[in-house]
């Protein structure tokens, strides 16, 4: 969902000018709408998720933290992961989550809803300072915020090569607000079927939050390919115990 490079190895905001070709995402902004907020989560909560699919295996959630600023940062499977998130994450983070998405999801009805619901724009090919500064802005809040590292939809069951967007964010805002507290919590989403249908099974495995202030010596562009190899590692270790778990539970249902 989520592809963004920012090649300066310093945070240094400038005006977007109005024209530019980046105009779409210049103002980025988020909010989750008092009405249609509550409502969508209660729906999707209750009555969608449980409805839709067979059995949904949620594990590790004792290592979401309580509090301070958050970023998530789960493996991206489907379009089922944007309600699959808050689920899994919102009775300790709360449901005002925001999700940074593409320009193209924020377009049309679908966009509406998108920009209702927390979710803010990126342009892959030509994200902006306004995109950046708005997520630290959000950090700053001290506010949840979910970004798909993989950058798009990979339904191969295996972790992709991610993208360094979410260590420059995470550390312009460490670095830029010493003390904040950053944490980073990856999360492993895996379903039983490529393609998710009726009674499809998922598990969810959330791992140990990276604390950012631990990569804040040296230059951002050093710390920053460290803090993406080490999400890397720790996606790569949660999706290893789901396979296991997963096999496991087909040896179950098979009677092996």
């Amino acid at each position: 969902m989520i592809k963004f490079d920012f090649s300066k190895d310093t945070y240094k905001p400038k005006p977007i000018a109005p024209n530019s070709e980046n105009h779409q995402v210049a103002d980025a902004a988020s909010q989750v709408s008092p009405l249609l907020g509550p409502m969508a989560y209660t729906l999707g909560r209750h009555l969608v998720l449980p409805l839709f699919f067979g059995r949904i295996t949620i594990t590790g959630q004792h290592n979401i933290p309580t509090t301070g600023p958050i970023i998530l940062a789960p493996t991206h499977r489907a379009r089922w992961d944007a309600l699959l998130v808050p689920y899994a994450t919102s009775l300790i983070t709360g449901a005002d989550l925001r999700f940074m998405v593409t320009i193209t999801e924020c377009q049309g009805l679908q966009g509406w809803f998108v920009r209702h619901l927390g979710g803010f724009p990126v342009d892959p090919q030509h994200p902006t300072i306004s995109t950046l500064r708005h997520g630290v802005s959000l950090l700053q809040q001290r506010k949840t915020l979910v970004i798909f590292p993989e950058g798009g939809i990979f339904r191969d069951g295996k972790v992709h090569a991610l993208k360094t967007g979410i260590a420059r964010l995470s550390l312009s805002a460490e670095t830029n607000h010493p003390g904040l507290g950053v944490k980073i919590v990856p999360m492993s989403i895996n379903y039983s079927e490529p393609y998710p249908n009726w009674g499809t099974d998922v598990n969810i495995n959330i791992g140990n939050p990276i604390n950012v202030a631990e990569y804040t010596n040296g230059s951002i562009k050093q710390n920053a390919k460290r803090l993406t190899e080490d999400l890397a590692k720790e996606l790569q270790h949660l999706n290893h115990q789901e396979s296991e778990v997963t096999s496991s539970q087909w040896s179950m249902v098979n009677g092996q």
